[in-house]
């Protein structure tokens, strides 16, 4: 029996860095400290639910570090016809056609891939704005892509920086 409790450990081990969970661990700290989400953390671990345990071993890595992406989850919301035609904070003409997005850091020209997880459907954009500001949402979608991704009232996104 002592064993088998052995086994997720030497696992760990063998295949990459490992990290003991502490009291008061979340996946969402433990996943943010090693650079991953929780979902990858849970599929990293064959875990079918967000229940840790104190002194439960986690992969966390693959030995050498993987490379950075910039991967983000939160609320979009999208933007339109009040702003068609006006200047965006890049300089450029906002387009509401477009498959153009504002987000409050990434630079300019910073290609986005933004999923929307009820229904799998993803869209490519372009950072060419500020905003949102307030902090509730991390994306401001364009209209076209917002009805790309089925995202016309505020929606669960996830965000992957591209280039």
């Amino acid at each position: 029996m002592r064993l088998l409790a052995l086994i997720p450990f030497l696992l760990a081990l063998s295949l990459g860095q490992s990290y003991t969970v502490k009291r008061g661990d979340t996946l969402y700290r433990i996943a943010r400290a090693h650079g991953l989400s929780v979902a990858e953390l849970m599929r990293l671990n064959g875990l079918t639910s967000e229940r840790i345990y104190p002194g439960q071993v986690l992969r966390v890595g693959q030995g050498a570090p993987p490379e950075r992406r910039f991967l983000q989850e939160g609320l979009a919301v999208w933007y339109g016809p009040g702003f068609h035609g006006r200047r965006t904070a890049s300089g450029e003409v906002y387009d509401q056609n477009a498959l153009t997005a504002a987000h409050p850091s990434l630079p300019f020209g910073t290609r986005v891939r933004v999923t929307n997880p009820k229904n799998g459907r993803s869209v490519v954009v372009r950072i060419n704005d500020r905003g949102p500001f307030g902090g509730r949402y991390i994306i401001d979608l364009s209209y076209a892509a917002a009805k790309a991704i089925g995202a016309l009232s505020a929606t669960w996104v996830h965000l992957e920086v591209l280039e």
